[in-house]
C-alpha cells in the first residue's frame, strides 16, 4: 500500500507531502483545483513518461517520491531477479531535470522506465474516468474473465507454445519459399557445378601451365642458347673446361718452388668441377627441351578454359573457382534436403497446433466455468446500486485463429431496463450506468487480485444521492481487502473515507499553487456541507454532512 507521497515542482505544485492509511481514503476539491495533478505525479513513479511541460519552475528539477509497504505482496523474487535491494518499506523516486531527462530509482538503485512500470503495475491500479470505456473493449472483457478464472498458468503455457508455433511456422514458410526459388534455379546451378566439376581444376595448375607454355613456346631459342653454352664450356678445341684444365696443369708445376700457386691451383680445380657440373646440367636440359605442338595446343586450350571460367565467375584464381564449386555443391545438397526439412517442420507445426488446440480448449473451459458466477455477481451488485431490472450476459465465441490468449472472443451483453433484451454493452450503456457497471467489475476483480492499492479517479461520474451512497459502500467493501483511494465530487462517497483530503488552489502568490491537506472534525463537516450545497453553506447542509459522516 502507499504510505506516503512527496511531490516537488510538478505542474501547479511547489511541494506536497501526503500520508495515506489503509482502508478507504477520499480526495475532494473544486473542479480545477488539481486533483488530477496528484494522479499525474503518482503516475510518474509508476513508470509513465514525462517531459519538461510538467515543471512548475523551469529552472528546477521535478522530484516525485513514494513510500510503499510491500511486505505482504510476495515481491522478493521480482527484486532478486532485477538485482534490486529488497525492503518491506520500498521507496520509489523519479526525477525530471530541466532538459526533460528522467531518472528513476527503486530503493536508491537506478532503474529504467520499463522496469519501473513493471513494478508500478504490481503496486497500484489507477482507474480514471476514461477507463470506464475499457468495458466496451473485447480484450478488456476477456481480461475480466481471465482475472476470475485462475487460468494464468494455462495462458502462460499457451503463449509459450504460440510463440514457438509462430516461429516454427515462419521458418517453414521461409523453407518453402526458398525451396521454390531454389528449384527454379536448380538447372542453372547444376550446369555451373557440372562445368566446374568437368574442368577438374587443381590448386597450382594455372601457374604450372603458364610456365610450361612459356618454355614450349620458346623451345627453339632455349635449345639454341643451351647448345651454344654447352659448346663454349665443353668443346674439345679451345673450350672453357679444356683451358681451365690446362691452367690447372701449369699452376701445379709451380708448387714446389712457388707455394702460392697451390692455392690458385685448388681454386681453379674447384671452378673446373663446378663448371663441369653446369655443363652436364645444360646438356641434360638441352636434351629435355623438345618442341611439341600437340602439348602446346593442349596447354593453350586448358588455359583458355581456366581464363574463361575466371572471367565468367568474376574471380582471378583457380582456388576461387574451386571454392565456388564447393559452394555450388552445398547449394545443390541444400536444395535436395529442402523436402526433408519441410516435412520435419510441417510435423513440428502440426504438433504445436495440437498443443495449442488442447490448451485453448482448457482455457475456454475455465472461462465457461466462471461466466455464470460473473453474471450472477454483476446482476446482484447492479441491483444493489439501483438497477433492479439489470440483465447481464456473457457470450463466448470460438475463433478459427490462434489469438494471443486462446481462441475465444468475449462479448458482454447488458440491459438496464425491464423487458428489454440484452444488447452489446458498447451500444446501450449511459455514463452513470457505465460507472456502476465498472465498479461492480472492479469489486469482483479485487477478490482475486494481489494489488496493494486501487485508485478510483471519479469513477462515480453520472451518479448521485442514494446510488452514490451505495457505490461508496461498495468501495468500503473493496477497502476491506486492499487500500482504496477515491477522488470524488460526490459527498456521499467522500464521507465514507476513513481519511479525507481536500485539494485546493492557493491564489495568494503571483502564480497559482495546488495544495492538499487532511481534514477532520468540523473542517470535514464544512467540506462535505459545501459539496452538498455549494459556496453558501446552509444549516441543513451541515446537518446532512454530520449525518453522512456519522453513517
Amino acid at each position: 500500500m502507499i504510505k506516503s507521497l512527496s511531490i516537488k515542482n510538478y505542474a501547479l505544485i511547489d511541494k506536497l507531502d501526503i500520508s495515506f492509511d489503509k482502508g478507504l481514503s477520499t480526495i475532494t476539491g473544486e473542479t480545477g483545483a488539481g486533483k488530477s495533478i496528484l494522479i499525474g505525479a503518482l503516475s510518474l513513479i509508476l513508470g509513465q513518461r514525462a517531459d519538461t511541460n510538467i515543471l512548475k519552475n523551469k529552472n528546477e528539477n521535478c522530484i516525485v517520491e513514494g513510500t510503499f509497504n510491500i511486505k505482504k505482496y510476495s515481491l522478493n523474487n521480482f527484486f532478486k531477479i532485477n538485482d534490486i535491494d529488497y525492503d518491506d518499506i520500498t521507496i520509489i523516486r523519479r526525477q525530471i531535470n530541466q532538459n526533460g531527462k528522467s531518472r528513476a530509482f527503486i530503493n536508491d538503485i537506478p532503474v529504467n522506465l520499463p522496469l519501473l512500470k513493471e513494478l508500478g503495475d504490481k503496486l497500484v491500479d489507477i482507474h480514471s474516468q476514461h477507463h470506464n470505456l475499457h468495458i466496451k473493449d473485447g480484450n478488456y472483457q476477456l481480461f475480466v474473465i481471465d482475472s476470475l478464472s485462475n487460468n494464468s498458468n494455462l495462458i502462460d503455457d499457451y503463449k509459450n507454445i504460440l510463440k514457438e508455433y509462430k516461429q516454427t511456422k515462419k521458418h517453414l514458410n521461409e523453407l518453402i519459399a526458398n525451396s521454390e526459388k531454389s528449384k527454379t534455379e536448380l538447372d542453372y546451378i547444376q550446369f555451373q557445378y557440372e562445368q566446374l566439376e568437368k574442368a577438374n581444376l587443381t590448386s597450382n595448375e594455372q601457374e604450372e601451365l603458364e610456365n610450361e607454355f612459356k618454355i614450349l613456346n620458346h623451345a627453339e631459342e632455349i635449345t639454341h642458347n643451351l647448345s651454344t653454352s654447352s659448346q663454349l664450356l665443353n668443346n674439345e678445341e679451345n673450350s672453357i673446361l679444356s683451358n681451365l684444365k690446362e691452367v690447372h696443369s701449369y699452376l701445379t708445376k709451380l708448387i714446389n718452388f712457388f707455394p702460392k700457386s697451390k692455392e690458385l691451383s685448388e681454386r681453379i680445380d674447384s671452378t673446373y668441377v663446378e663448371l663441369k657440373d653446369i655443363s652436364e646440367d645444360i646438356e641434360n636440359l638441352t636434351q629435355n627441351i623438345e618442341f611439341d605442338p600437340n602439348r602446346i595446343e593442349f596447354i593453350k586450350n586448358r588455359l583458355d578454359l581456366i581464363y574463361s571460367l575466371q572471367q565468367k565467375h568474376n574471380v582471378s584464381t583457380i582456388d576461387e573457382l574451386i571454392k565456388l564449386k564447393e559452394n555450388l555443391n552445398e547449394k545443390l545438397n541444400k536444395i535436395s534436403s529442402y523436402d526433408s526439412e519441410i516435412d520435419k517442420y510441417k510435423k513440428l507445426v502440426k504438433t504445436n497446433e495440437e498443443k495449442l488446440v488442447s490448451l485453448a480448449q482448457n482455457i475456454s473451459q475455465t472461462r465457461k466455468n466462471i461466466i455464470p458466477k460473473l453474471e450472477k455477481h454483476i446482476i446482484n451488485k447492479l441491483q444493489l446500486l439501483g438497477m433492479p431490472y439489470a440483465s447481464f450476459k456473457v457470450n463466448i465465441f470460438n475463433s478459427s485463429e490462434f489469438l494471443e490468449n486462446g481462441t475465444d472472443k468475449i462479448e458482454f451483453l447488458f440491459s438496464a431496463n425491464k423487458k428489454i433484451d440484452v444488447q452489446e454493452i458498447s451500444k446501450i450503456v449511459s455514463g452513470g450506468e457505465l460507472s456502476r457497471f465498472m465498479l461492480t467489475i472492479k469489486s469482483l476483480i479485487v477478490q482475486s487480485s494481489t494489488l496493494p492499492t486501487i485508485i478510483f479517479d471519479e469513477i462515480d461520474t453520472g451518479v448521485s444521492g442514494e446510488i452514490a451512497d451505495k457505490m461508496g459502500n461498495m468501495m468500503l467493501q473493496i477497502a476491506d481487502n486492499i487500500q482504496v483511494i477515491s477522488i470524488t465530487h460526490i459527498p456521499q462517497i467522500a464521507a465514507k473515507g476513513n481519511k479525507q483530503f481536500v485539494v485546493f488552489k492557493d491564489e495568494e502568490k503571483e502564480i497559482s499553487t495546488t495544495k492538499i491537506k487532511s481534514i477532520k472534525g468540523q473542517e470535514r463537516e464544512l467540506e462535505i456541507a459545501k459539496m452538498l450545497s455549494g459556496d453558501e453553506i446552509t444549516i441543513a447542509a451541515i446537518d446532512n454532512a454530520k449525518e453522512l459522516l456519522k453513517k
